[in-house]
């Protein structure tokens, strides 16, 4: 992490070679947004849903919002190409304290909630492979947590070869999912009934698109393709709409085999839903080998983000004098291992929590939702800052219909925003509130003033 003093990091990392065609970025877009999602997420997605076409239409909005979002990302990329991401974004437009804060807010909030997350979608899948009881889905999440931080601290870091293999595997999986929802007969009728948001339909779809939108998560990553194209100002435009038109596709089919299988009140009730699907179509041998390979999915993935936020913690440690303890390395395993330990307790805290309430995967969504948003309203809004602030910036990609896409994507971002409050329990404030702790400790460190850049 780039070290956020008054003047600001200046000199931008050093320009990749553009050697990527579209179907290059094409496929890197489709590979990182197409996850282990589209197996945990669409039961809650359904839950606000007061119709099948409902449903449907939420999935195509999420599309849409897709390529809003990263059209707003592609062009802050282009022209601030750096490792920093959100992080460098959010310093150029809005200072340092909302860089800081937003530092703070990915360690204790959005990367241990996500962690979380998809440990809960790899317990639900492994607790039907090896069940552990009524509270086996969490015991498993937080099993997964601590094998996987030992791992890390032992400085036992997956390879790009190993990593592709898992992400092939997570789009084998889908693709047997809609084969499955193609072949097998579909659900008996059965009405559904009304969701639980007090007749209000504006909180219900604005909770339906929270999991969807989380669903469709990595488009992001989209920031970092730009410096890599050739003739990006062009090609960019084609890799977004193209690479969203598939995952929309895909994930459509995905949703509408789901439909067919178990209809709209069915699919609300179902847990592992893909296992679930693939037992209805094919059998229990069918079902077993699709939760083996979302289990390896959701490891792959839980290994990488415990590997990441680990580095958020120890980017504080370097940055805030309050926190230093967090900066330290373990050389011998090349690993921050005080930084690992701290996430993975707050990691499995989260769990505990999330294993008494209703649903952990939804108690751990909005836990992180409200506070994503936030930031993501602020990195939309820092393409018009950006703008006024630095128009003579060279811009190789810049957002068609200006102003329309980031007035619009940071306007959803706000009615996420305020679902997640209003909607989505006791976890959407804890999370806010942990966000407000950093306030203090960070307003310190502004008085006191920086520490060296790590």
């Amino acid at each position: 992490m780039q070290h956020a003093s008054d003047g600001g990091p200046e000199r931008p990392a050093p320009a990749p070679a553009a050697g990527l065609s579209v179907l290059d970025g094409v496929a890197v877009l489709v590979g990182v947004v197409i996850g282990i999602g589209i197996f945990g997420f669409p039961p809650l997605v359904a839950q606000f849903s007061d119709s099948p076409a409902t449903y449907v239409g939420l999935w195509l909005a999420g599309g849409l919002v897709m390529l809003l979002g990263a059209l707003c990302y592609a062009e802050l990329g282009s022209a601030w190409p750096h490792t920093g991401g959100e992080y460098y974004f959010l310093h150029r437009a809005w200072g340092p304290f909302v860089s800081l804060l937003f530092a703070w807010a990915r360690g204790s909030v959005i990367q241990t909630g996500s962690i979380a997350a998809v440990a809960f979608i790899y317990g639900e899948y492994a607790n039907q492979l090896m069940p552990l009881g009524a509270a086996g889905a969490a015991l498993h999440a937080g099993i997964a947590t601590v094998v996987l931080t030992a791992l890390n601290i032992a400085g036992t870091h997956e390879s790009k070869r190993i990593q592709l293999v898992f992400s092939a595997l997570t789009v084998v999986a889908l693709l047997a999912v809609v084969a499955a929802g193609a072949v097998a007969g579909g659900a008996e009728p059965r009405p559904p009934a009304p969701p639980s948001m007090d007749g209000n339909l504006a909180g219900m779809l604005g909770m339906g698109m929270v999991f969807v939108l989380l669903t469709y998560g990595g488009w992001n990553e989209v920031a970092y393709l730009s410096g890599e194209l050739r003739d990006p100002h062009r090609s960019m435009a084609r890799v977004l709409l193209l690479g969203t038109l598939v995952v929309t596709v895909v994930y459509l089919l995905a949703n509408l085999a789901y439909l067919h299988i178990f209809g709209l009140q069915g699919l609300r009730e179902t847990g592992a839903v893909g296992a679930a699907l693939m037992r209805v179509a094919f059998g229990d041998t069918a079902a077993v080998a699709l939760g083996l390979m979302v289990c390896i999915a959701a490891l792959s993935t839980m290994n990488a983000t415990i590997l990441t936020g680990a580095r958020v913690y120890y980017a504080l440690g370097r940055d805030l004098p309050q926190l230093r303890f967090l900066g330290t390395w373990c050389e011998r395993g090349e690993t921050p291992v005080r930084a690992l330990v701290v996430q993975g307790v707050i990691t499995l805290a989260l769990i505990v929590f999330g294993a008494f309430s209703d649903n952990g995967i939804g108690a751990m969504v909005a836990y992180t939702a409200p506070v994503f948003w936030l930031f993501m309203f602020l990195t939309a809004m820092a393409v018009i800052m950006l703008r006024l602030r630095d128009p003579e910036r060279p811009r190789p990609f810049r957002v068609p219909l200006y102003p329309l896409p980031p007035v619009v994507f940071g306007a959803v971002c706000l009615g996420l925003l305020w679902s997640g409050a209003q909607y989505a329990g006791t976890g959407a404030w804890l999370g806010l509130l942990v966000l407000a702790a950093g306030v203090p400790l960070l307003a310190l460190h502004r008085r006191h003033g920086p520490r060296r850049a790590p």
